[in-house]
Parts: structure tokens; sequence; C-alpha cells
């Protein structure tokens, strides 16, 4: 039998690269608005970075819950160093609060469901556990 390795997903790898990412720059690790174009920042100053890699490290980064919380009241955004890089527009801010509002609510519908579904099956089991005693008796 022979040893053979997987390579990693590319959203495995992202993973790893968004934490070096996040640990190498402050703005990522606060999860700071980022500027426009970030991704050319980080393949000048990182230019080993796997390009598909670090477009699902930033897409699963920018869709994350803080930094959507951080981006629906900010004003600015930031480049790798920190520095200012242009404002938040107000559509921006409209977009990070709405999508919040779609994964809350979409987080409480799954919520609404698994309970109700557990709450069915503890039913089932109930009825089933009596059903055993009924039959068993004889």
């Amino acid at each position: 039998m022979s040893d053979t390795t997987r390579p990693a997903s590319p959203a495995h790898n992202a993973r790893a690269l968004l934490k070096q990412l996040q640990q190498d720059y402050k703005v990522i690790g606060e999860h700071q608005p980022l500027a426009i174009g970030i991704d050319r920042q980080l393949l000048a100053a990182r230019p080993d970075i796997d390009r598909k890699a670090m477009r699902i490290a930033l897409g699963m980064h920018t869709r994350a819950v803080s930094y959507l919380k951080v981006l629906q009241s900010a004003q600015t955004r930031f480049n790798l160093d920190g520095s200012p890089a242009g404002e938040v527009s107000d559509e921006q801010r409209s977009l990070a609060a709405k999508t919040l509002h779609e994964h809350f609510k979409k987080r409480a519908l799954e919520h609404k469901t698994r309970a109700a579904t557990e709450a069915a099956e503890r039913q089932h089991a109930e009825k089933l556990r009596q059903l055993q005693d009924k039959f068993s008796k004889k």
C-alpha cells in the first residue's frame, strides 16, 4: 500500500493563509475596512502568495460577521500599513448592514428549524416508546 497524501484544498490553504495574514497585518487582524484593491497590495508585499488562495482568504475575511460589523459603522478604509485609503461609502455601509441582517435572519431560521426537527424527533421517540410499552406488556 503506498502512502499518498492529497494536496490541501484551496479553501484549506486559504484558511491557513488568512490566519497568517491576520497575524502579519494589523488591519486584517483587527478586521478594519480594507482599501479597495488590497489584493494588489498583498501581492506586491508578498509575491510568494498563491493568488487563488489569497482571493478566497480575502473573500472569507470580508464576508465574516466581525468584518461586516466594523464596516457597517466605519468611515475610513485602510491600506496594509494602516494608513487611510479612502472612505467607506453610505452604500457600502448599508450593504454591510443588510448582509448582517440577512445572515442573522438565516441563522435564526436555521435555529428555529433545528428546534422544530428536534421536537418532532423527541415526540416520535416518545410515541415509539409508548407503543413498545403497550405491546410488550402482553
